[in-house]
């Protein structure tokens, strides 16, 4: 028996397969059976125990290893009134806990001159009762927790989305409601330069992804009553929190409203970013051009809202969102207002030359080389010709291979750490470029023609608006290769149609230039900042001006 066990030991048996199947649950046709097999109620109870047993199976506090649940006695007149409260660990702050919520309640006492006192303040107001309920009540929240935000709070749904969202809840028996506590602690990002929005002359600080702190820096810069917050939750499951801002002196009611009515209707289960949003509030377009500005610059965003539009800050993303986004906004970059108007202007008519350099160079290339030769000079078309004789590959394969190995080198220069992406991008580009011509692949005109259109395409302030640009570049690149300048005008013209047709929360895409319209000098090239006297016509904002006819009277007497 003992050698059968020891050759069984050595000889090879085949293993029995381990097969695991996800199946499918029964109640998976139902999408709130979670909410349901738990029934919460509505309104809280009197009795302690009821509420809590609620409480510790909606947050499952068997498993949940960072629901923290502590149960213990407030005195009160000599008597030991049961309480406990429910916080999650890592969301608020501990040293606030202990020693302004659990250490008054549970050392602290009141007396009977502090009865005496609340009695006659009752009576002074018309409001004395007897109610045990009313008084203990108004010595916790007026006596015992020296906290500066609290709510009372009768529903439980709206009690465990404060939990979730980082307060501590106050549970006391007897009383038919909890106490919300704000006393969030968790770790978050400091204010920092921006990443992906760098300019020379202008505030060096981005939003983060706390809430408040990006309100509390648009409040900083406007500083006036006028600016309107608005809070609201997104999402069945994540309740996100998000901040609709305004002007309520500038901003048109109709925008406010269709702003307001599109987040408000919205069904999804949950929200993760403002890009997310974006897509969700946003008309859709055949071309898929943005029509709604994201920001990570406080400084940009405040001067949308001094324009009269509708800004939403999204918790836990440093973007905002402005409502709405035209065609000369995505052209233009903070900077342009801090520097002189010549200096702007000019960088705003490069924008433009990168515009159509990264639309339709690449196409217009093709379409000469395949139509339109008769156009170049006779030493340049003998050099392209030259060039091209070794290259055994038709032009459009050529120059798909330099386009497509170009943004794959741009997308691994963004994806890999930031100390090797720059180093891949150059590189990269130096060590295909240089093969790629010696191996005969392509010539080294189309090389040119590639960088220069790569280089163009980063002069684009906006990055949304720019990935469009580089999309619809191979759509001018076919039409190019299949018509020649006939396909490109074609396109050009198809292409302008759509973008007049495009509306943005009720603006035309285009104004002030198609449609024609008084800008008020707010178009895309911008007078000096002392005949900026009004406000753009087509935002139809409650307040037209925006200073004094002349606002340098130190200039006059």
């Amino acid at each position: 028996m003992n050698l059968k066990n020891i050759l069984n030991n050595f000889l090879w048996r085949k293993e029995e397969k381990y097969d695991f199947t996800l199946c499918q649950s029964k109640n998976s046709n139902n999408a709130n059976y979670i909410d349901d097999q738990l029934n919460l109620p509505e309104n809280m109870f009197n009795s302690l125990s009821d509420n809590i047993n609620i409480i510790k199976s909606r947050f499952n506090s068997m498993i949940n290893t960072d629901i923290i649940i502590r149960e213990f006695y407030i005195n009160i007149n000599q008597r030991k009134i049961k309480a406990f409260i429910i916080f999650i660990d890592g969301m608020v702050d501990l040293n606030l806990v202990n020693n302004y919520i659990l250490k008054p309640l549970m050392l602290n006492t009141t007396n009977n001159s502090e009865n005496k006192i609340l009695k006659e303040s009752n009576k002074k107001n018309n409001k004395f009762t007897r109610s045990k309920k009313i008084f203990l009540e108004q010595s916790i929240s007026n006596t015992l927790l020296p906290q500066n935000n609290i709510k009372k709070q009768r529903s439980f749904s709206e009690i465990i989305s404060s939990i979730n969202s980082g307060d501590c809840a106050l549970f006391i028996d007897s009383l038919p409601f909890a106490f919300d506590l704000d006393v969030k602690g968790f770790k978050q990002r400091s204010i920092s330069t921006p990443n992906n929005e760098v300019i020379i002359k202008g505030p060096q600080e981005a939003f983060v992804e706390n809430l408040r702190t990006n309100t509390s820096m648009l409040r900083r810069i406007i500083n006036n009553e006028n600016l309107i917050i608005e809070n609201v939750n997104i999402g069945k499951i994540t309740k996100t929190k998000c901040a609709i801002c305004y002007m309520r002196n500038i901003a048109n009611d109709d925008l406010i409203a269709e702003v307001k009515y599109r987040i408000n209707n919205l069904e999804i289960d949950s929200l993760l970013a403002s890009g997310q949003l974006e897509q969700l509030i946003a008309n859709e377009n055949y071309i898929g051009i943005p029509e709604i500005i994201s920001t990570e610059r406080p400084d940009k965003t405040t001067k949308y809202l001094l324009q009269g539009r509708v800004i939403v800050i999204v918790n836990g993303c440093p973007y905002s969102i402005i409502m709405p986004g035209l065609f000369i906004d995505f052209m233009s970059s903070p900077e342009d207002s801090n520097i002189k108007p010549y200096f702007a202007n000019f960088l705003r008519l490069i924008r433009l030359l990168s515009l159509t350099i990264t639309l339709l160079l690449p196409g217009i290339y093709v379409a000469i080389t395949n139509f339109h030769q008769e156009i170049l000079p006779t030493e340049l078309l003998n050099s392209i010709l030259s060039a091209r004789q070794s290259v055994p590959f038709p032009v459009i394969f050529e120059i798909l291979i330099m386009e497509i190995s170009f943004e794959l080198i741009r997308e691994a220069g963004v994806r890999v750490p930031s100390p090797v992406g720059p180093t891949i991008g150059i590189v990269g580009a130096l060590v295909l470029g240089q093969a790629a011509v010696s191996a005969n692949i392509v010539s080294p005109i189309l090389i040119i023609i590639v960088a220069l259109t790569g280089i163009a395409s980063f002069a684009i302030p906006d990055f949304s608006f720019g990935f469009h640009l580089r999309i619809f570049r191979f759509a001018f690149i076919v039409l190019g290769y299949i018509a020649g300048f006939l396909g490109i005008g074609i396109g050009i013209f198809v292409y302008i149609s759509n973008l007049c047709s495009i509306k943005s929360f009720g603006v035309s895409y285009l104004v002030p230039y198609a449609p024609k319209e008084d800008s008020n000098k707010n178009g895309y090239i911008i007078p000096p900042i002392w005949k900026q006297e009004f406000r753009a016509n087509y935002l139809s904002t409650k307040r037209k001006e925006a200073q004094e006819k002349i606002s340098m009277k130190w200039r006059y007497k």
